[in-house]
């Protein structure tokens, strides 16, 4: 094919409807443009609607949510915190800031996320040591849901809280059911680089409504309700501000497009390359549907000829943005003393990450811009 893209080619840029500068323009013209205020207010009903919650929380970043998610289920000092080794570090970091002993579960092979064989052996063990986990934060990884309908009832035989982390499974679906509509608590992310975006922004969600005026109360600094500024206790500056709030709810109408749109970025992918030896794709199983946030490849460098950090690099010398899976949590070196249980004796998470690739996935991407993409990857297969 050769040449190099004359625009960058991202990897998930953010993808505006036009609507957004409406919304922002409301609140300019009725001075909310400082946290709080009526966007933030439909933003969360809105949000809570889509997700079939009770109850939302719109909060700074996916993060803020993940953190008050941590306090909210009770999380002390010492207590085991069972998280997907295959992850995005915020999803496990704001537990083990609380005080949480981490322990990493493998995935498995079938959906890429947690494995119910290896988190059952590490409830069985919490129990056998008579420690009961704090938590289970099931993360559904690139915009695949878990299976909930083996990791529900095994949490609950154990009485350990399910955390739902949906960051980056917006618009996604699990049997029917809403991602972000399983668990305690459930969290969506809306960075930049999310099938929505507020530009930073997060959601909390939950059906426990007092556990939602907890971190409502957490999240604005915990006054107390004095006429002076009075605190009997710490709290955190998390809230969304009217403007980002406004901006996501112009977002969120668009999110049946986007996810169509995300899903037809990785249908051409996966014509382009589905028949290729040594290439395959994050697969998707039967009783989920995935937004397909960002199309994830695994190459098998025995069959191809060369791995993913080589196309990564070819991709980047024609200005594609691409990247590797996540790097584990039992890898990183802020984890490494932290127990893991591998699927069946295997280490799938190192798997995965020792071959897979994020390729660009943007709902905006062109005709063009995708098939620029397959061409400079068919340029370093064989």
């Amino acid at each position: 094919m050769g040449g190099i893209s004359e625009k960058r080619v991202y990897l998930s840029p953010p993808h505006l409807g036009g609507e957004e500068i409406e919304y922002v323009k409301e609140a300019f013209a009725a001075n909310w443009v400082a946290p709080l205020g009526p966007h933030v207010e439909a933003f969360e009903r809105e949000c809570a609607l889509h997700s079939g919650r009770t109850g939302a929380l719109a909060l700074s970043s996916g993060t803020a949510a993940a953190a008050l998610s941590a306090i909210l289920a009770g999380i002390k000092p010492g207590d085991l915190c069972f998280c997907p080794s295959l992850t995005f570090v915020a999803s496990l970091a704001p537990f083990v800031q609380s005080g949480a002993v981490p322990v990493l579960i493998d995935s498995e092979p079938e959906s890429w996320n947690i494995s119910p064989k290896a988190l059952e052996e590490a409830l069985s063990d919490a129990e056998k040591n008579g420690r009961k986990p704090g938590a289970v934060i099931a993360v559904n990884l690139y915009g695949q849901p878990c299976d909930m309908d083996r990791i529900l009832p095994l949490c609950e035989r154990y009485g350990v809280p399910v955390i739902e982390d949906a960051a980056e499974s917006l618009g996604s679906c699990y049997r029917g059911r809403p991602s972000g509509s399983f668990g305690k608590f459930s969290f969506y992310s809306f960075n930049g680089n999310k099938i929505i975006t507020t530009s930073g922004g997060g959601m909390l969600l939950s059906d426990d409504a007092e556990a939602i005026e907890r971190a409502r109360f957490l999240s604005a600094q915990a006054r107390d309700p004095a006429p002076w500024y009075q605190h009997s206790e710490l709290g955190y500056n998390f809230r969304m501000s009217n403007i980002l709030a406004g901006i996501g709810r112009a977002q969120l109408k668009l999110l049946p497009l986007r996810v169509k749109e995300r899903r037809a970025v990785f249908r051409r992918y996966y014509e382009a390359f589905s028949e290729t030896p040594g290439v395959s794709f994050m697969p998707e199983p039967g009783w989920s549907q995935s937004n397909r946030w960002l199309t994830a490849i695994i190459v098998d460098p025995e069959k191809t000829g060369v791995g993913s950090i080589e196309i990564m690099k070819a991709l980047e010398a024609v200005n594609v943005e691409s990247r590797p899976v996540w790097k584990p949590m039992h890898l990183q070196p802020a984890f490494g003393g932290a127990k893991y249980y591998g699927h069946e004796g295997r280490d799938v998470s190192g798997e995965l990450f020792a071959k897979g690739l994020c390729l660009p996935s943007g709902s905006n991407m062109t005709d063009d811009d995708i098939s620029f993409v397959i061409g400079a990857v068919r340029d370093v297969l064989p």
